[in-house]
């Protein structure tokens, strides 16, 4: 096996990793994709005798990348991302989950923290990701960022606060998310307000992106109303693996037209994420098991 041959193979055992690190960076399975594949390019180009531990530094590698990619984001940008804004998803069938399915919700993590993630600065973000999620020591991604480990530990502290203070905590229990999720649909398709009302928490937030008229809705009553008016769609829509937890997809004659994401808490929907861009949903397709 030539050097190259198992410089590959190394790079292919951590791929899933770096992109579940890419994902939570960029909130986006393009850039995602895009970030690893320079990461391999980087490491090709590098003299990999002198490199220790090969999944640090390719951890490391993308972690420098993703931050050069959020901060060149946020420079071409004229507007920031305002409070409708929906990052990708990764869908899969409510059953039937393929081991390649399985993987890639692997690298997934609930949508309604990625929301929150998405307000972070570049740093803030890189601090908490790295950190709280990988366990990639402070002393290292000081080196990314380059600040020194206790501005680089206060960063991720404060990034930890926004998200704790608003990612609401998520239903563990799939099968319970499940329930909750059903009945939602089946108020929706029976025009039910009162049962609608009664599977969302008093406080439920519903985040619509432009592409389902991007708005912020709060209140069980006032989501509940727009619920309704999703009735005549709601037959099209079916359960769905959302970012790992149960949501639906409405698809009209196979052709994937929004994503619903749950976020479920004590019984009740406490957030609906809506993602209906059609650029960013004609990429999508929900296979069947």
């Amino acid at each position: 096996m030539t050097e190259h041959d198992w410089l590959a193979e190394r790079f292919e055992a951590d791929r899933g990793h770096l992109r579940a690190v890419a994902y939570r960076m960029l909130g986006s399975l393009g850039e995602a994709e895009d970030a690893v594949q320079e990461a391999w390019l980087r490491l090709s180009r590098s003299d990999s005798e002198r490199i220790d531990n090969l999944g640090g530094w390719l951890t490391t590698v993308v972690g420098r990348v993703c931050l050069d990619m959020l901060r060149s984001r946020k420079s071409r940008r004229e507007d920031p991302l305002d409070d409708t804004y929906v990052p990708d998803v990764v869908i899969a069938p409510a059953e039937g989950t393929d081991p390649e399915q399985q993987a890639l919700l692997a690298d997934s993590v609930g949508l309604a923290l990625l929301v929150v993630l998405e307000t972070l600065s570049p740093a803030e973000r890189l601090a908490f990701v790295l950190h709280d999620m990988f366990a990639v020591p402070f002393e290292e991604i000081a080196d990314i960022i380059d600040k020194s480990p206790a501005a680089t530990r206060q960063l991720a502290s404060r990034a930890r606060r926004r998200v704790q203070g608003a990612a609401p905590a998520e239903e563990p229990d799939t099968a319970r998310q499940r329930v909750v999720v059903e009945a939602f649909l089946a108020a929706a398709r029976g025009g039910d307000f009162e049962a609608l009302v009664s599977v969302l928490h008093p406080d439920v937030l519903l985040r619509a992106d432009e592409g389902a008229v991007g708005r912020l809705v709060r209140g069980a009553q006032a989501v509940a109303s727009q619920a309704i008016t999703f009735q005549r769609f709601s037959q099209y829509s079916e359960l769905a693996l959302v970012n790992g937890a149960y949501g639906l997809v409405t698809a009209p004659q196979g052709k994937v037209f929004s994503v619903m994401s749950f976020t479920v808490a004590d019984g009740k929907v406490v957030e609906i994420n809506i993602l209906a861009d059609p650029e960013r949903v004609a990429e999508l397709e929900l296979e069947r098991p």
